[in-house]
């Protein structure tokens, strides 16, 4: 793997946002995840589960309800009383509308999705007609008191102690009739809608139960309590000869820290997230057909893509937050070691710079240029371009003023390597490039989008040379732009999963292209078509273990001295892929290539392949080489994270 000097920082005091709402949809095979600060992240579980599109938060929006409708339409709730509506090609809010109900707490589609139904803080139930182009409303329900049907009251009795208030925390009405509700006193209890009596009551913890989903097929169901527990009912055969099904709680499972505020049933997975701010996905092993990565347990924690940048030249990075940016200064020493030695500091790292943003929009994404002197960053809303200045140990900003409103909603921001130019990505499918003067700046040319279609670009990578602009959308289609003659040169092949990372190798232009089902391709932008080692490597196929790997590549970087080397990283391994080495096969060892050192060089040599992966480091936000002989590794231990949490609801006692 050759020797670095490596950074190792775990000062990126990061902590996600908390899961409020989950919603799964059949028909896509995606998920939409809702987050307290009001972010939506959608995940393509076809495409090893990876998150190919978010919506970012806004202080007066929290989100209470999520729910997909017909033709792949994602509608929210929240305390402010609007009903929204995503548009998921633009990556923006299509529209909100006042409920005139208060809060939103509740929000359910028809079975046939043509009707919107909303639970408000009055009482009220609203009924919405769900049009092609928005929603219209269409009746009111006032809160009934005297003219139900069924009025059916749970037992407030809570391990043998009478509680002074029972809440129903969620309901789920099957197509047999049956009702289905989970409490504040521990219980999931079985309802007959037909005569309003209770069926069967399980009490299943010693706290609240938050949150049920129920399967298409309606014969199971999981619910998430306060403990951080998980629970699986099944409805299952009385023997195995009767007609008569039952339901039995089957399968407990204890992922969480913390309360599981929101749950979900695909077809072969049982998904949660709560307050710990990990999203599960525990596989049901009956119902997966192939024992791949499919059938692993996957904990997302960190969002797919990246929010970090580095300045090569200053040894600096550049932290993201959700309302705030963080410049700092590596620390240096003088010292010498041997491998795997830890040198002291002989300055430490130095926090230079807090940016607020103004307003309660959350910060969509950032970037700090190579040579350290700008910094942009984009809100739904606005975009933001700063001049840093460097004095000694002193640093001034200055916010270079009339940035252009089409620069505004920025999905991606990126600066050239000699840090002159600057790419940005809208959300409408326009790239547009921008000179930057001394404190100011010159629109230079906007890139439409294709064939008239809207498709956000989220993904960006320019050649060293500064000749060549690539440019992925949410589709996984990649564009290359030619920056010197201002035109499209050329779309690189369709493939179906798609695009975690790329980037434009020094000297060759080579694009090197990581997918979500862990494929990596390299394309000649001077000769449009795959290289030699890219169809190599295609048809021998990649190890099985690298292709079971559960977290996407989210950087690729190249060593300014060996053009033989690929640089990428996941969150759990980082690694170093040398082309002039033969490829692993499924016989070989993935992640222990070379046998020990007191070997001859010749069978190390003859064991030896391509791929040299390190575990050290993790979890892994960020790498990158700061020079040939340096690198920056930033990580997020998950501890750290927990230990900033607020305390669980419910802890459990012993002893007492």
């Amino acid at each position: 793997m050759g020797e670095f000097k490596v950074h190792r920082v775990r000062f990126f005091n990061y902590v996600p946002s908390g899961i409020r709402c989950v919603a799964y949809n059949n028909q896509s095979n995606r998920l939409a995840v809702s987050r307290t600060d009001g972010t939506v992240e959608i995940y393509n579980l076809s495409a090893n589960y990876f998150q190919e599109k978010f919506f970012p938060g806004h202080e007066s929006r929290a989100t209470e309800a999520l729910c997909w409708a017909k033709g792949q339409r994602l509608f929210s709730g929240g305390l402010n009383g609007e009903i929204i509506e995503y548009d998921l090609q633009a990556l923006n809010i299509k529209y909100a509308m006042d409920a005139f109900g208060g809060p939103i707490w509740s929000m359910a589609v028809s079975p046939c999705g043509s009707q919107l139904l909303v639970g408000c803080e009055d009482g009220s139930v609203k009924l919405f007609q769900i049009t092609p182009d928005k929603i219209q409303f269409e009746r009111n329900f006032d809160r009934q008191k005297r003219s139900a049907v069924h009025k059916m009251l749970v037992d407030r009795q809570y391990m043998g102690v009478s509680k002074r208030k029972c809440i129903i925390w969620g309901v789920a009405f099957l197509s047999d009739g049956t009702v289905i509700s989970v409490d504040s006193a521990g219980k999931v209890q079985f309802w007959d809608s037909a005569t309003g009596t209770l069926v069967k009551n399980h009490l299943i913890a010693n706290a609240d139960v938050q949150s049920i989903a129920v399967s298409d097929q309606e014969d199971s169901f999981v619910v998430g309590t306060a403990e951080g527990t998980v629970f699986h009912f099944q409805l299952v055969s009385v023997t195995s000869n009767s007609s008569e099904k039952q339901w039995v709680r089957t399968k407990p499972f204890q992922h969480h820290t913390h309360d599981v505020r929101a749950v979900a049933h695909s077809p072969t997975a049982l998904i949660s997230g709560g307050t710990d701010t990990h999203l599960v996905i525990r596989p049901l092993m009956e119902k997966v057909e192939v024992k791949n990565y499919d059938a692993a347990l996957r904990k997302i924690t960190f969002p797919h893509r990246r929010l970090i940048s580095c300045s090569k030249k200053r040894h600096l990075l550049l932290f993201q937050f959700a309302h705030h940016l963080e410049l700092w200064r590596l620390g240096s020493t003088v010292a010498t070691g041997k491998n795997g030695d830890t040198l002291p500091l002989s300055k430490d790292a130095d926090h230079l710079l807090h940016l607020k943003t103004k307003g309660p929009e959350n910060i969509i994404c950032s970037c700090i240029s190579p040579c350290g002197s700008w910094i942009a960053y984009s809100t739904t809303s606005r975009f933001f371009l700063y001049r840093l200045n460097y004095e000694h140990d002193n640093i001034s900003l200055q916010r270079v003023s009339k940035m252009p409103a089409f620069l505004r909603s920025a999905l991606q921001i990126l600066f050239s390597e000699d840090s002159t130019k600057l790419f940005v990505a809208s959300n409408q499918g326009s790239l547009h490039i921008i000179r930057l003067l001394e404190g100011s700046f010159k629109h230079l040319h906007t890139f439409q989008p294709q064939s008239g279609t809207v498709e956000s670009m989220c993904l960006l990578a320019i050649s060293p040379d500064g000749n060549w602009l690539a440019a992925s959308g949410t589709s996984a289609g990649v564009h290359v732009y030619n920056i010197k003659h201002l035109k499209l040169h050329c779309t690189v092949p369709a493939y179906n999963f798609p695009v975690t990372a790329l980037a434009i190798a020094p000297n060759t232009n080579n694009l090197v292209i990581a997918h979500s089902d862990q494929q990596v391709f390299e394309y000649s932008i001077p000769d449009k078509q795959y290289t030699e080692w890219s169809r190599t490597i295609q048809k021998q196929g990649f190890h099985y273990l690298w292709l079971q790997r559960d977290t996407p590549i989210t950087h690729i970087s190249f060593h300014p001295k060996r053009p033989m080397h690929i640089l990428l990283h996941d969150a759990y391994m980082f690694c170093i892929i040398d082309k002039s080495l033969p490829l692993p096969n499924d016989k070989t060892l993935l992640y222990n290539p070379l046998p020990p050192t007191n070997e001859s060089d010749v069978i190390r040599r003859r064991t030896a392949h391509a791929f040299k992966i390190s575990k050290i480091y993790k979890p892994l936000l960020f790498m990158d080489l700061l020079d040939e002989r340096t690198l920056v590794a930033v990580e997020r231990p998950l501890d750290d994270i927990i230990a900033q949490l607020p305390p669980p609801i419910k802890k459990k006692k012993f002893g007492t």
